[in-house]
């Protein structure tokens, strides 16, 4: 799921940038530019590690701005079929429920549920229940992610907790959230 890419980024920089501090604007640029984005090539991108390379800048005619080259290595976070994620339950309907992977939507359908698990519209938030077990709003759970759909500014996943060992996950008794 996560893995680190060497990736490239175009920069344009205006030319009240120029001077002594033109590196760090560049640095600064590029973060903001691709920390927090999603290529669907890629992934998430979560964090710029090193910055390895910033080509010259080369000034653009029409504008005066100067665009350089940057060459960095990533965090990225790309989910593929088959894998085992954890998420926070985030919206429950008579549909399934939508449960959130860092940055990453997975949708669970009614069907891929367990087959005792019943929707209780009853509740308040609204819920899944099969004897001791409840899928509800911030509910932890554990699924399989069955699909993935890649688009150019984003990726949508489909899971399943059918399978054994999937569902609702009890805290750890560490005290730390790890799904904030």
């Amino acid at each position: 799921m996560f893995f680190l890419r060497q990736l490239t980024h175009n920069i344009l920089l205006h030319p009240s940038y120029f001077g002594a501090q033109l590196e760090e604007y560049v640095r600064q640029k590029l973060y903001e530019d691709v920390e927090g984005t999603c290529s669907g090539k890629y992934g998430y991108i979560i964090s710029v590690v090193t910055i390895n390379d910033i080509g010259e800048g080369k000034i653009m005619p029409s504008t005066g701005q100067a665009r350089f080259k940057c060459v960095y290595t990533a965090i990225v976070m790309k989910p593929f079929k088959g894998e085992v994620v954890d998420g926070k339950v985030v919206i429950v309907n008579k549909l399934g429920f939508l449960a959130m992977v860092g940055p990453l939507e997975v949708f669970v359908a009614y069907q891929l549920l367990h087959a005792d698990m019943k929707f209780d519209p009853t509740t308040s938030p609204h819920s899944y229940r099969s004897g001791d077990q409840v899928i509800t709003k911030g509910t932890k759970v554990r699924m399989e992610i069955v699909g993935c759909k890649m688009e150019a500014n984003g990726i949508s996943a489909i899971g399943t907790v059918k399978k054994d060992y999937l569902g609702p996950i009890d805290d750890d008794d560490t005290g730390k959230d790890m799904f904030v």
